[in-house]
């Protein structure tokens, strides 16, 4: 018999926390996860899935305008809010009881309240003391804002889910997938939308031209795009406020999302009181084995700020309990992590990009093309679709692949297997393609971009 009430106690119930929970008992170990918010975490509750419902919401306004094309004619349209966020209440709350039965299922202990670490082998909860052979942190990030004048006026993605009513103007603050995605949404409900960057380009670490591609398409969608350009103050003015940026200028609007930035959610559950190193940002330090510096203690997900996507908890859940319950001894391999923005139009991207691949490589191929999608041609609206390959000059290997278009996620999820594998450029030419498909273009390709044109592709 165990000294200790259970194998493992996990603290948060998300997407990697309940996974490496799950598998765990599978492997007959016993197993509590404690969580004093919401089960599924950031992604199901306040991330990638009402986020996602956005989007198709957002769309509806562009398919009905291309409905004409096609001979339908569309009736007047409206747009009601509320239903949206009631609707998208009703499906978060589904799947809260998913994980809920998936827990219980798997006879996984859950306990609703705020744990905290007592030692290396005891956590607290709601008053009472539990004992655990191993503790897993899996807690997650937190919206960060800066701290200006006025930030209080402010909110973040941890809200935006939940506004009462749509604003007739909204300013989005920053330059990563978050804030690109709901400029994408509020543009697409009416909304008048400014997205502000301090740097002089959006969603750093994707390839340039994908970058400078996307922008061009959000700027045809009527989202005023603006970089280099910070706030320094919020003022409430009346039932508006008034937004101070450091040039000078002056902007009124009705909200104010920030979204620039995420922290590991680390802090006041008496980790570093237990001996856990954290780095500065928060970030809980572990090993290849996701151990941290108490040898009790390991920790996943966005907590450890390394790739912060859903999937990659999930799989960081897996490896561990194979190596904890199942004598594995297992490394997780972060190359090649399939990764889609819900901008609009969607990006779709895996591997290097152009800039990485030429640090990494002594030559690359580039091939891309950018054209107007099959719908497009009915429609007569002005969006374009973008693809690149990226491809290793000595080994044929293709290290970089990267779409702007529609359903560009789903795309990706398919190349993602194909770059896993080490698919070449001649292997890519030998499939046959699925006409007519955008996605055909990637096997298709035959003509290289030269050198000294590659940064005005996407131009």
């Amino acid at each position: 018999m165990s000294e200790y009430d259970y194998d493992l106690f996990t603290i948060g119930a998300g997407s990697g926390g309940v996974r490496a929970s799950r598998i765990s008992a599978s492997y007959g170990a016993k197993v509590a996860v404690a969580e004093d918010r919401y089960l599924g975490g950031t992604c199901v509750n306040v991330g990638c899935v009402p986020k996602k419902l956005f989007v198709y919401a957002s769309h509806y306004s562009e398919d009905f305008q291309d409905a004409a094309g096609y001979g339908w004619t569309v009736g007047e349209a409206s747009f009601d809010w509320p239903t949206l966020v009631a609707n998208k209440d009703k499906e978060i709350s589904r799947l809260n009881g998913i994980y809920e039965r998936m827990l219980s299922n798997a006879g996984v202990a859950l306990f609703n309240g705020r744990a905290t670490v007592v030692d290396p082998h005891t956590v607290s909860v709601n008053g009472k003391t539990v004992t655990a052979d191993k503790i897993l942190v899996a807690t997650g990030g937190w919206p960060t804002v800066p701290d200006i004048p006025g930030k209080e006026h402010a909110i973040t993605s941890n809200e935006v889910f939940y506004l009462e009513t749509l604003p007739k103007r909204a300013i989005i603050v920053g330059g990563g997938y978050i804030a690109v995605e709901f400029a994408g949404i509020f543009e697409g409900l009416g909304v008048e939308v400014t997205q502000l960057y301090r740097g002089p380009h959006f969603l750093r670490g994707f390839d340039d031209d994908v970058r400078n591609f996307l922008a061009v398409e959000m700027r045809k969608k009527g989202v005023d795009l603006r970089f280099n350009v910070n706030i320094a103050r919020i003022e409430k003015k009346g039932d508006v406020f008034l937004v101070k940026l450091e040039n000078g200028e002056e902007l009124e609007t009705d909200l104010i999302l920030y979204a620039t930035g995420r922290a590991p959610n680390s802090r006041g559950i008496g980790l570093e009181e237990a001996g856990v190193e954290l780095a500065a940002n928060g970030a809980v330090k572990v090993d290849g084995g996701f151990k941290t510096s108490v040898d009790s203690i390991y920790a996943i997900g966005d907590v450890i700020d390394r790739v912060a996507l859903t999937p990659v908890a999930i799989a960081e859940g897996m490896v561990l309990a194979g190596n904890l319950f199942r004598g594995e001894d297992r490394i997780l391999d972060y190359a090649d992590i399939p990764t889609a923005v819900f901008s609009q139009p969607n990006i779709g991207t895996v591997g290097l990009t152009e800039a990485q691949a030429r640090e990494t490589y002594s030559a690359v191929d580039i091939y891309a093309s950018s054209f107007t999608p099959m719908k497009h041609t009915l429609t007569g609206r002005d969006e374009k679709t973008f693809m690149k390959l990226i491809v290793d000059q000595k080994s044929d290997r293709v290290v970089g692949f990267h779409m702007v278009g529609p359903d560009a996620g789903e795309t990706t999820q398919g190349i993602g297997i194909a770059l896993k594998c080490g698919a070449t450029k001649a292997q890519f030419d030998a499939t046959i393609g699925i006409h007519p498909t955008a996605a055909e273009e990637f096997v298709t390709m035959r003509e290289k971009v030269p050198d000294q044109a590659n940064k005005q592709v996407a131009e």
